[in-house]
């Protein structure tokens, strides 16, 4: 394997070049959503898509690029998992879609950058809680559930949510 020795760590040029194209997803997916005219029609039919069509948003159009963009993102995950793991079964997204999903809600659900810091998180916490004396890697799991759990009773918005006080 060809890579980069950190000290004790070694990094293949493969997972360098996924972790980079992830980023640059999550960068361009965060500036089309935070500074575009469609994505502020996003982020407003989130709020109400009734207002939104009286304003004269095309709703359905936003509604399926919306879905455009998070199919796309999928299969650039799928073809990233495809390219790690050097083969593709029809189960394995289960597992990285439920890590993918607790991850958005230690974050906070709709907070892209909550859901990047979420999935960091919950990496370093299965890495590091498996080093525990006397805890294997089975326990990985029980450490990230355990931890949405301990989020969804104290903080249910999850690390950057907001708490949203719905006014009459």
């Amino acid at each position: 394997y060809e890579g980069l020795d950190i000290g004790n760590v070694f990094i293949s040029y493969t997972q360098l070049v996924l972790v980079i194209s992830a980023a640059l997803l999550m960068i361009i997916l965060y500036l089309f959503v935070h500074k575009t005219l469609y994505g502020k029609a996003m982020r407003a039919i989130a709020i109400d898509q009734d207002a939104c069509r009286l304003m004269g948003i095309n709703v359905n159009r936003i509604i399926a690029l919306t879905f455009f963009i998070g199919s796309s993102l999928a299969a650039s995950a799928g073809v990233m998992a495809g390219v790690y793991y050097g083969s593709l079964h029809f189960f394995m997204g289960f597992v990285i879609g439920l890590k993918a999903f607790t991850a958005a809600v230690i974050g906070g659900i709709g907070s892209i950058p909550g859901a990047m810091l979420g999935g960091l998180v919950l990496g370093l916490l299965e890495a590091f809680g498996t080093q525990i004396p006397f805890v294997g890697s089975e326990w990985k799991d029980v450490f990230s559930f355990g931890l949405l759990i301990l989020l969804l009773i104290f903080k249910p918005t999850g690390l950057l949510g907001k708490t949203e006080i719905e006014r009459m």
